[in-house]
């Protein structure tokens, strides 16, 4: 019974082609929006996950305001402490380098800034002031020259700077020798940073591809001190992460004379807070774009109700000649029922190759997977059913006279 239904539900709709397809725009959008939102978040999260667990379980983050591990902090949101004012400080620096239990201590500290070189320019950088430890400490790699030694840098201005700002300064050229300016100022490039994921993302907060890396001294120099202490690395030398973290802990409360105006994360942490924030972020987006879906279904319901209008001579007729309550029912439902899945189909079509052209064409790695394209079309269906009912049940409610008379 239900077979017959879906080949008229088709034939039907193949009579209106134009009309089908926009009462499925709203669908097919939905649907491509729900997956291709779920799947950058999920590629993201991996991403992130993934350069926290690379850079190891010993180390720890100290980062400013306090920052829960949901990812939320009372002062500010993760993600966005890049652009707050730092409560950390120089003096944070030297006392975590005197704890016996830290081996290597990176600090990561920043101002936004523009550079030159010849005739090329590129605006809106990050300066970064940090030590020479910092690439061993974020397995970060050199794509050409060498890392600074912190003295040496102060007074030679060496700096090493990321990969796009090699290609917008120096575009096809090996940058290690030449010069650029900051602020004015002349500086000697000596290394360029293998390409980064991550950006903003990223474990580090920091976009090192948009980045020039020098000594602290150098940046505070540069820049008057109006740098940022965006967070300081630390690596552990004892087992006992916690041990370390307490010990890291104690001793920035000491300098603050027991405030607390900070935060000490380690690995286990970091992974908790991006798996949190990337979740949070998808499902806000996510739930917007289901709202498309219900847009989509409101599409299904006016057209079939403008459907059922149109059809009150079919509907008399096939009653006339024997069709149930049922028969017309089924019909009905099967046609918002197609709608739904052949729009959720498209749908999953459009996602699959955004998806595709974002792996081509930018640094995202969406992950998709077969649950959230079952839940995708699930969610699609079911909103083709649940607004197809009230036009279906007005379609088997009609009485074959008044209907033929009517028509």
């Amino acid at each position: 019974m239900f077979g017959g239904s879906f080949q008229s539900a088709v034939r039907n709709l193949r009579l209106y082609k134009w009309r089908s397809f926009l009462t499925m725009l709203g669908i097919i959008v939905g649907v491509a929006s729900v997956v291709t939102i779920v799947s950058l978040g999920e590629g993201v999260k991996k991403q992130v996950v993934g350069q926290i667990n690379q850079l190891g379980s010993d180390v720890i983050t100290v980062r400013s305001g306090k920052v829960t591990s949901s990812g939320l902090g009372q002062d500010q949101l993760n993600l966005l402490a890049f652009f707050s004012t730092s409560t950390l400080s120089n003096n944070d620096i030297d006392s975590i380098k005197k704890i016996p239990a830290v081996s290597s201590v990176v600090p990561i500290n920043f101002v936004t800034n523009s550079a030159r070189s010849g005739d090329y320019r590129a605006d809106n950088i990050f300066v970064i002031g940090t030590s020479n430890q910092m690439p061993d400490l974020l397995n970060q790699k050199l794509e050409y020259g060498g890392f600074f030694e912190d003295k040496a840098t102060d007074e030679a201005k060496q700096v090493v700077v990321g990969s796009k700002i090699a290609a917008l300064l120096f575009r096809r050229t090996n940058p290690v020798g030449q010069s650029m300016q900051i602020n004015g100022v002349d500086f000697t490039v000596i290394g360029v940073l293998e390409r980064t994921p991550g950006g903003l993302l990223s474990i580090a907060q920091t976009d090192f591809n948009s980045s020039v890396m020098m000594s602290m001294e150098a940046a505070r120099k540069l820049t008057g001190n109006r740098t940022n202490l965006l967070q300081i690395l630390a690596k552990s030398a004892d087992p006992d992460i916690d041990h370390t973290v307490s010990e890291i802990d104690k001793t920035l409360r000491k300098n603050r004379g027991g405030n607390s105006d900070f935060t000490v994360l380690k690995h286990s942490e970091l992974v908790n807070i991006a798996n949190h924030v990337v979740d949070s972020m998808t499902a806000f987006v996510s739930s917007l774009a289901i709202i498309s879906l219900l847009v989509g279904g409101v599409g299904i319901m006016s057209i079939m109700l403008v459907s059922v209008s149109e059809r009150t001579r079919e509907i008399g007729i096939r009653k006339a000649i024997g069709a149930t309550n049922r028969q017309i029912l089924n019909q009905f439902l099967a046609e918002g029922l197609t709608l739904s899945v052949v729009g959720g189909l498209i749908g999953v079509v459009v996602s699959l190759a955004v998806n595709g052209l974002l792996r081509l064409y930018s640094s995202f790695e969406p992950v998709v997977n077969v649950r959230v394209l079952s839940l995708a079309l699930i969610i699609s269906v079911t909103v083709g059913i649940v607004f197809s009912v009230a036009p279906a049940v007005k379609a088997a409610r009609k009485n074959p006279i008044d209907a033929l008379r009517n028509a």
